[in-house]
């Protein structure tokens, strides 16, 4: 089935229940926030059984929970706004939270069941139509929601699917915001005095290098001279499930290969996926492959910056090796090379990238980022994704949109069992992912 098979019912903006005083001035952006300004939205889903409830009270509930949420993180409500330029070659932006109508909420139906979700070895095409600002880039967000929540009615499930704009927060903060919304969701199930309290309230103070704006200006005149629209090739895309077993066994083996306890069971799981894309590609020995990591920089901040910091705040840390080295060298060589870069990110780091940003502002353009043939490692299996739970019991996977997705591209997420156990959402071209699937070293790890 195609996207065809989902149907829009209706749409509608929500606003937060009360609004903020201080949603009455300009939100700015940190340097991090700007750089992402040409690249997709985050969009994130899960899938769960049909709740015993008729959809209309779901619905309800959903939009009344969001309400409340969009009160403690008011700017995805807003729209990002250009100030007029005082002089030529100055470009700024800032989120306007006043002339906005708001979040977007739409309710879509499919007659897909969750079967048709799950149960294929490969991720379907049609899970892209699960979301709204299917290709938008986040510069969009001056026209189009910075938040937009599709609820997608199956036959005998619901799909949620959120689509958030990039420039307002990282993987950290999107899932912040997702958790805090099934937080309030189930306290106002619970009828909970506290269903207007959060454990965690997001801090939406953004990170302003001292002495630097708030509004910082980029040395263009118009928005074509630095968006650049990616287009994914054509892929494919499979979740690959390592059970917890597996992972501390793996970890245990690679930190045993490098005389180490140090090398976590992230960079070990790595390792293995970058060095079989790589088999699986079948390189020149001597062509150099690279491999990136997604870094949290909060806590490598000087002061650190809080756990619960609302905003941008990552680096995507690369390593490299040529093909040969990689394959001939054992597994622990490679997750050591990725151990190591994660170690050397520290503050005087993160502050040299920030300072080279203000001196000579950038752009982050997927196709120029990452290079051909290789790995990069995003998202992360500490978030706490299948927590998020809105009276229909714990999800039962999660997928993901449009965005962001090339030959080479993994996405780290919990696998549903806990414990530590790990899912990788693998993006390759077909021949490579055939070949990936042949692989037997990577295929005797997967659980399924």
């Amino acid at each position: 089935m195609d996207s065809s098979s989902v149907r829009i019912v209706s749409k509608c903006f929500l606003k937060p229940k009360t609004i903020p005083q201080e949603s009455k001035q300009p939100y700015y952006l940190s340097p991090w926030d700007y750089a992402l300004l040409s690249v997709h939205y985050i969009q994130k889903g899960l899938l769960f059984h049909k709740p015993l409830y008729s959809i209309d009270t779901l619905l309800e509930k959903l939009r009344e929970s969001l309400a409340v949420t969009l009160v403690h993180f008011y700017p995805l409500a807003g729209r990002l706004s250009t100030p007029k330029a005082e002089k030529p070659k100055s470009y700024s932006v800032f989120v306007d939270c006043n002339n906005s109508p708001g979040a977007g909420f739409i309710y879509a139906t499919s007659d897909l069941c969750v079967a048709d979700i799950a149960g294929p070895k490969h991720v379907p095409l049609f899970v892209h139509s699960f979301f709204d600002h299917h290709r938008a880039v986040n510069h969009d967000g001056h026209t189009m929601t910075l938040l937009s929540v599709q609820v997608t009615e199956l036959q005998d499930g619901i799909f949620i699917g959120v689509s958030m704009n990039h420039t307002m927060g990282d993987g950290t903060s999107f899932w912040n915001f997702f958790n805090a919304w099934s937080e309030i969701f189930q306290a106002q199930e619970s009828n909970k005095a506290e269903a207007l309290c959060l454990k965690n309230p997001p801090v939406l103070n953004r990170y302003i290098p001292q002495g630097y704006g708030p509004l910082y200006s980029l040395p263009y005149s118009h928005p074509d001279e630095f968006i650049r629209r990616y287009e994914s090739p054509v892929l494919k895309e499979r979740v690959f499930c390592f059970s917890s077993e597996t992972v501390r066994m793996l970890k245990a083996n690679v930190n045993q290969m490098c005389g180490t306890t140090s090398i976590s069971s992230l960079q070990s799981l790595t390792a293995v996926i970058w060095r079989c894309i790589t088999r699986a590609r079948r390189l020149p020995l001597q062509q150099e492959t690279s491999c990136r990591l997604a870094a949290d920089n909060r806590g490598r901040m000087y002061p650190p910056l809080p756990r619960d910091y609302f905003g941008n705040c990552i680096s995507a840390l690369r390593t490299a090796a040529k093909a040969g080295e990689l394959l001939e060298n054992d597994l622990g060589w490679a997750a050591l090379k990725l151990h190591q870069v994660v170690a050397e990110q520290t503050s005087e780091k993160v502050s040299q990238m920030i300072d080279q940003w203000l001196k000579s502002p950038f752009m982050y353009h997927t196709d120029r980022l990452f290079e051909p043939m290789s790995v990069m490692m995003g998202s992360s299996p500490r978030f706490n994704k299948y927590g998020c739970e809105f009276g229909m019991g714990k999800a039962l996977t999660l997928r993901s949109g449009y965005a962001h997705k090339f030959d080479g591209k993994v996405s780290a997420y919990p696998g549903r069992e806990g414990g530590g156990s790990i899912d990788l959402e693998v993006c390759l071209v077909p021949e490579f992912m055939e070949a990936l699937e042949s692989d037997e070293e990577f295929m005797s790890l997967v659980s399924i």
